[in-house]
């Protein structure tokens, strides 16, 4: 890192979001934009993710090892099955790199997959709302400006790479406040009795052929 002077930057910073793919397993891409050249700095996102989402941590550390994405995972345990209303909130630090067509501009992907929701009255789907990410700077050696920036509690290095202590600081003047609404397919509460119904009919017939192949072609002593 390389002393830096960016005490403008807190005022002119955007943050865009976006999913792309479709379905259940999707792509969140995050982009930022500075209001200057960061001179080395290191640039982190910090994304809260609502009960109805989540990052897998198992395919998360694939990524890394293969370093394709660099991104800290809280709590770092995760009950991947669970569904959205026995889920916990999830924080990510998801560490952005530099974009080459723009020297203030940074971005990183991350994959997400949605969890299952409860059966919804009168509608498909439910909607899992993603607020907007908040930006983490970290300058090794720089003077931030106090009236920008304040210290952030981030207790995590500047690099997933290091496990050297680092101070992150996050800007006072916020980016403009997006929600990003995700839907999520679900079933009709008005079809649970035909549901059950059906279900509890499948497995009496397969349970059925299964004793009755068995008291065929098994060998009983």
């Amino acid at each position: 890192c390389v002393t830096s002077d960016v005490q403008a930057a807190c005022r002119d910073t955007t943050v865009t979001q976006e999913l792309l793919k479709e379905g259940f397993h999707r792509d969140l891409l995050v982009q930022v934009e500075l209001g200057e050249d960061t001179g080395g700095c290191a640039v982190a996102a910090q994304v809260h993710l609502p009960p109805g989402i989540y990052v897998d941590p198992y395919e998360l550390a694939a990524l890394q090892q293969h370093n394709l994405t660099k991104a800290v995972l809280f709590p770092d345990v995760t009950d991947v099955e669970a569904p959205e209303y026995l889920a916990k909130a999830l924080v990510l630090l998801l560490f952005l790199e530099p974009d080459p067509r723009c020297s203030r501009c940074f971005r990183a992907a991350v994959p997400v997959h949605a969890r299952y929701h409860r059966p919804a009255q009168g509608t498909h789907e439910a909607l899992v709302a993603l607020g907007s990410p908040e930006v983490l700077l970290c300058c090794c050696h720089s003077h931030l400006s106090a009236e920008c920036w304040e210290p952030a509690e981030v207790d995590t290095p500047c690099s997933s790479d290091t496990t050297s202590p680092c101070q992150w600081h996050t800007t006072k003047h916020r980016p403009a406040y997006e929600e990003l609404l995700l839907r999520v397919p679900v079933g009709l509460r008005e079809h649970s009795s035909l549901v059950c119904a059906l279900t509890l009919l499948t497995t009496g017939l397969c349970s059925g052929l299964i004793l009755a192949a068995a008291c065929k072609y098994g060998h009983f002593s």
